[in-house]
């Protein structure tokens, strides 16, 4: 279920609308000005990975490289 951004196109204010499904018909109302004239704006997303354990439970080789001495 994601949560998609839009900039309302009558007063510019950026706004998040959490979205249940992709076939549901989405209302738009922009919490500023009320107008229902929103447009899906392109954002940034973000990933995390696991990483790679190795069976001591330390981080493999490039991870231990970053993290502290000792």
């Amino acid at each position: 279920m994601p949560i998609y951004e839009y900039v309302c196109q009558d007063c510019n204010k950026k706004y998040d609308k959490f979205i249940r499904s992709l076939t549901a018909k989405v209302e738009l109302k922009c919490p500023k000005c009320g107008s229902p004239r929103g447009e899906k704006a392109l954002s940034a997303f973000s990933a995390r990975s696991a990483g790679s354990l190795s069976v001591g439970g330390t981080a493999g080789s490039s991870a231990a490289a970053c993290g502290p001495a000792g």
